[in-house]
């Protein structure tokens, strides 16, 4: 049909310049890739490759259809598009209003062979948009939102997200961009790319379309069973005796630890990944104590590169660092002049994991803490300054963390560790499948900050991370003397407990002089037993029944490595109520149990919705409640709301 031509499984489309392929990319999902250049180019980024699909493209009036599992493709001969489950319509292409025709898709030339690329897509009434990572912002239900597509510290930009119209949509591209879900349209934008490329997953369940994004992006290796318990740190400790002495108060409480962190500023200078022989004059007998104890060392990592580092001269000549595009390569400034290993060139992984093996894991460290994983600009947003060895900032920058994870698992699993768990400050398409457990960044230790983490929560589960977390009590500014931080540390711990890792940390306000001499301060302490005896007890009793919990978060860890199915999810996922489109303060945490945090200072009460169709205990009061209703529960600072599905073997731990 004049424009459109069947290459086998693919559709190829040629008008007016533009070049499109559609073809399935395994069962239940197809791709689109389009361009304004002569012929698409083979790019998958980090997706796994298609397992092969058999489909037959039918020709139509006026196009083209196809049927792949659940979904139907159209394509029509103006160049419009649209996918269908059954007869009903889920997703279309639409076109964008000109003076004297409609185009459907824009290419505005921005470097040679690259382009502003906009694709518009229909919006329908009573559609709700879920996932594409995190941002602090009190925001779940995506609709109605215009989001950037970029890193920066407390937003991790994931690009896909699931429609409550049974699909989920992958934005194929690393390039900074932008995304708004309207009310007259959707519309997704890369600031400088070569092609469109975006994948369509149908389901008739939310776990069927996760299970399809995590065929093509990957599946969450099983967790170390060490990860599922409690993790203590702070910013920072400041020497090994001070770590040590920590880890010791807690065996001699007889409160299990699962690891304790070592954070930023160990080092001897930024970009050379060593101890401080100052601070810690033998980091081996360190490690060899607390793997006695039963614990897990972690060790922060910072890919920044600072002039003064004795490999400077070294990368330079090399070429394995962030440039710029003009003016200073430096590309911000933190205790001088700071670039980064650009970690897109696998030269620069390999020189960076020989360093790192040499001064950390040959001392018995395997775990670590990739934090500024974005990495960070400080120059007004602006990308397109940057040059990595794999392009332009504008075009490459949010594939960063992916290959900062990369290297460490390649080094890793190079050694023979297989267990793997990286706590990562930000993430990408195929992150999960590198091990990265992300965190929300340094956020305030604020309620309203508590609230938005459960979105945050909730919204990467639905990007295809099930290993996420949030820092206890949140990051910055706690005064853990003042009774609003006391209350916050005990609200954030009942929350922790029921999140896929359960880690403490934050800087504390810091009563007393700091040694002068120190280039990065330390806050105050951060341990369990320091916000007065009542805390105290209420936050080893639930250090306590996480312990109890462990083995059901370890068999729901092992569910999602082979599922994709999240263990911290959103009501929707288990139950097809449209109310639960809307319940942003209330999970399920496995298939088992629904918590609903208290995220409003003073409060001890809240309203919980049950869903129908199952009968609900009460945790604490072993009441039983019949489902499809909302029931008023009580919660002193002391307790929290929580409610397991009757019948159920994990209510022995409460």
């Amino acid at each position: 049909m004049g424009n459109l031509t069947v290459k086998g499984e693919m559709l190829v489309f040629r008008k007016n310049g533009e070049y499109i392929e559609i073809e399935p990319y395994g069962e239940n999902i197809f791709r689109v890739r389009a361009t304004a250049n002569e012929q698409i180019e083979d790019i998958n980024w980090t997706l796994l490759p298609a397992k092969e699909t058999k489909i037959l493209w039918q020709e139509t009036s006026n196009g083209y259809k196809a049927q792949n599992g659940c979904l139907a493709f159209e394509m029509f001969s103006n160049g419009q598009y649209r996918c269908l489950k059954g007869e009903k319509e889920i997703f279309a292409s639409q076109t964008f209003k000109n003076v004297h025709s409609d185009v459907t898709r824009l290419y505005l030339p921005a470097s040679d062979g690259f382009y502003k690329i906009r694709a518009g897509f229909k919006a329908y009434d009573n559609e709700h948009f879920y996932g594409l990572g995190h941002e602090f912002t009190d925001l779940w239900d995506l609709k109605g939102a215009s989001l950037d597509l970029w890193h920066f510290n407390t937003k991790c930009t994931i690009p896909f997200v699931y429609s409550s119209n049974g699909y989920g949509f992958l934005w194929n591209s690393p390039a900074i961009g932008r995304v708004e879900f309207s009310k007259n349209r959707t519309l997704w934008e890369a600031e400088e790319a070569k092609q469109l490329d975006f994948l369509i997953i149908g389901g008739d369940t939310p776990a069927e379309v996760m299970k399809g994004y995590a065929e093509i992006s990957g599946y969450a290796p099983k967790m170390p069973d060490w990860a599922t318990g409690f993790w203590q740190c702070k910013l920072r400790y400041l020497t090994q005796d001070e770590v040590l002495s920590v880890a010791r108060e807690y065996k001699e409480r007889g409160i299990r630890l699962s690891s304790i962190i070592i954070d930023y500023f160990h080092w001897t200078e930024q970009g050379e990944f060593q101890f401080d022989p100052k601070y810690w004059p033998d980091p081996k007998a360190m490690v060899d104590e607390l793997r006695s104890m039963g614990i897990e060392p972690i060790v922060s990592v910072w890919p920044t590169v600072h002039r003064n580092t004795r490999y400077f001269k070294e990368l330079n000549e090399k070429e394995l660092l962030v440039r710029t595009e003009k003016g200073s390569f430096d590309v911000f400034d933190f205790h001088g002049p700071v670039t980064y290993y650009d970690m897109t060139n696998p030269k620069a992984r390999e020189f960076v994991w020989n360093l790192i093996k040499k001064n950390y894991f040959d001392l018995g460290i395997k775990t670590f803490w990739l934090d500024v994983a974005e990495p960070d600009i400080y120059h007004d947003a602006d990308f397109g300054n940057l040059r990595y060895a794999m392009g332009n900032g504008n075009q490459c920058s949010s594939i960063y963390p992916y290959y900062y994870q990369k290297m460490f698992v390649d080094g890793l699993k190079a050694e023979g560790i297989e267990d793997i768990c990286l706590l990562t400050r930000c993430g990408w398409v195929g992150s999960q499948r590198q091990h990265a457990l992300i965190w929300s960044g340094d956020i305030p230790s604020k309620f309203e900050s508590l609230k938005i983490s459960v979105q945050e929560g909730l919204n990467m589960a639905m990007s295809g991370i099930p290993w996420w977390n949030s820092d206890i009590g949140g990051f910055g500014g706690g005064d853990g003397e003042s009774d609003y931080f006391r209350e916050l540390i005990v609200r954030w711990f009942q929350f922790g407990v029921f999140c896929p890792v359960m880690r403490l940390h934050g800087v504390r306000k810091f009563y007393g002089e700091q040694d002068s001499e120190l280039l990065e301060p330390t806050g105050g302490p951060n341990e369990i037993w320091v916000w007065g005896e009542r805390n105290y007890e209420i936050l080893k009793d639930l250090i306590a029944l996480r312990e109890r919990l462990r083995p059901y978060v370890a068999e729901q860890m092992t569910h999602a490595s082979k599922t994709g199915t999240p263990v911290m999810r959103p009501m929707f996922y288990d139950f097809k109520e449209e109310i639960c489109y809307s319940l942003d303060e209330q999970y399920m945490f496995g298939p088992d149990i629904l918590f609903a945090p208290i995220v409003k200072q003073g409060q001890t009460e809240r309203e919980v919705y049950l869903p129908e169709g199952e009968e609900w205990v009460d945790v604490h009061t072993r009441e039983v409640f019949k489902g499809g209703r909302w029931i008023c529960r009580r919660a002193e600072l002391s307790s929290f709301i929580a409610f397991v599905k009757k019948g159920k073997k994990v209510l022995e731990v409460f």
